[in-house]
C-alpha cells in the first residue's frame, strides 16, 4: 500500500489548577476558539472544544505525527499563555498538571461531539470530579486518588 490512512480521534479533559473556575462566561468561547486553532496547528483536527468555567472538554483527531504528551503539553502551555493576555485577573491561571486522554472509535465521535458541547448544562448536575471519575472507571484505568487532583 503506498499511502498511509490513520484516523484516532481522543477526548481530552484538563482542568484549571485546583479546578478555580476561571473560564467565565466572558473569555470562554475565546479560549475554546484558540485551544482548536492550536490543535489544529499541531496537525490535529480539533472536531469540538467544550466545556464550563474550570474545566475543558475536547475531541481531537491525534492523527499519525504528534505523540500526545507533546500534543498536551503545546496546547497547555501555550494556551495559558493567551489567557494570562486576556485581562490582569487572569495574571495567575494555570491548568492543572495533568490530564486525561481517551480513545474514542468512529461510531462514538458523534455522540461525544453532543456530549461536549452540553458540557455547562451537564455540569449543573455533577461536579467535575464524579465525572473524570467515571471516565476513569469506564476506561478501567486504575487510579489513585491521591494522586488525581491537583
Amino acid at each position: 500500500m503506498p499511502q498511509s490512512f490513520c484516523q484516532i480521534h481522543v477526548h481530552i479533559i484538563f482542568s484549571t489548577k485546583g479546578r478555580q473556575r476561571w473560564l467565565d462566561d466572558a473569555i470562554r468561547p475565546r479560549v475554546h476558539a484558540y485551544l482548536a486553532t492550536l490543535t489544529r496547528n499541531c496537525g490535529c483536527p480539533c472536531v469540538v472544544v467544550g466545556g464550563p468555567d474550570d474545566h475543558v472538554h475536547m475531541l481531537v483527531d491525534i492523527g499519525k505525527k504528534v505523540l500526545p504528551v507533546d500534543l498536551i503539553g503545546k496546547v497547555k502551555q501555550e494556551s495559558s499563555k493567551f489567557i494570562k493576555t486576556l485581562g490582569a485577573e487572569y495574571g495567575p491561571f494555570y491548568w492543572q498538571s495533568g490530564y486525561g486522554m481517551f480513545s474514542v472509535g468512529p461510531a462514538r465521535v458523534e455522540a461525544l461531539k453532543v456530549y461536549v458541547e452540553g458540557q455547562v448544562e451537564h455540569h449543573r448536575t455533577q461536579t467535575f470530579q464524579e465525572e473524570f471519575r467515571a471516565f476513569l472507571e469506564r476506561y478501567r484505568i486504575p487510579y489513585d486518588e491521591r494522586y488525581v487532583w491537583d
